[in-house]
């Protein structure tokens, strides 16, 4: 089965300061399309959806650049400030590229887990779903309570929780996660992503069944057509590699009919970015 990568990332050091990475993290290297189509090559993945790693206007249009060289890149999520009061100006002009799909805020480092509802970008949210772009909540366990308030502000918010909203794996820990997950999964049409799983887990000793649990949870919580896999390639680098985290994955979903393996490895993403897949594809290697 062919396969649909939902989040993937670039990013080029010379270009730009990721303020995320420590000072010494094996991750402040450059990664480019180049390396990552070798990787898909070796796996199942035929496109992907690139997600931003920067906070920035720039980045963003880097992104788009990429998209239009690259064509195993369908869509991009990108970053805008959702507290200006002319983020519609931002929007205009990144709209102009057919490639953006949606817009994500690093939500999960700002000091108050409560940022997004409360410091006013939900007038931003309100401007991206005016436009019928996605928005990708980017959170911990402590932003989830905050998700539905949000989308009781913006109920047609179409929306996705990025990494199953990064449980404490390592700890083999699930509360408040799954109390606070059960309330956003009622949330109208949100969707998840099972992507991030591997680095929320221990970096050195993890295995598919300390990922397990958390996975059954989510495909409890969702139906198939409201889930999607993804890489989170490169930050996975640092606890496993491309095609681990891509047969990992595959081997979560054994107890999953074909139908629904289907839904999350290709057609839900599909759908939900509304991606054009060229005449060639599903099928056609990169």
């Amino acid at each position: 089965m062919k396969i649909i990568d939902s989040h993937q990332h670039f990013w080029d050091l010379s270009r730009f300061d990721y303020k995320w990475m420590d000072a010494d993290s094996p991750l402040r290297v450059n990664r480019l399309p180049g390396e990552l189509r070798s990787l898909m090559n070796d796996t199942d993945v035929e496109y992907t959806v690139l997600v931003q790693a920067h906070s920035s206007i720039e980045e963003t249009c880097w992104l788009l650049e990429i998209a239009n060289q690259e064509n195993f890149v369908l869509g991009v999520t990108g970053w805008v400030d959702l507290t200006d009061p002319k983020v519609g100006n931002a929007l205009d002009h990144l709209q102009k590229n057919k490639y953006l799909k949606g817009i994500r805020h690093i939500w999960e480092d700002e000091p108050d887990p409560s940022w997004l509802f409360t410091s006013g970008a939900v007038k931003g949210l309100k401007e991206v779903q005016r436009r019928d772009l996605i928005y990708e909540f980017l959170v911990r366990p402590a932003n989830l309570k905050y998700i539905p308030r949000i989308i009781e502000q913006v109920p047609d918010l179409r929306a996705v929780v990025d990494h199953i909203a990064k449980p404490a794996i390592s700890d083999k820990k699930k509360e408040p996660w799954l109390s606070d997950f059960k309330d956003v999964a009622k949330c109208g049409d949100l969707f998840c992503k099972i992507s991030g799983l591997v680095t929320e887990a221990d970096h050195l000793t993890w295995s598919l069944e300390d990922l397990k649990p958390y996975v059954d949870d989510v495909l409890e919580l969702f139906d198939y057509d409201r889930l999607m896999f993804g890489t989170d390639w490169p930050v996975c680098t640092l606890a496993a590699s491309y095609e681990s985290v891509v047969q990992t994955s595959q081997g979560l979903l054994n107890d999953v009919s074909e139908e629904g393996k289907a839904s999350i490895l290709r057609d839900t993403a599909i759908n939900f970015y509304r991606l054009d897949i060229p005449k060639e594809g599903l099928g056609h290697s990169v």
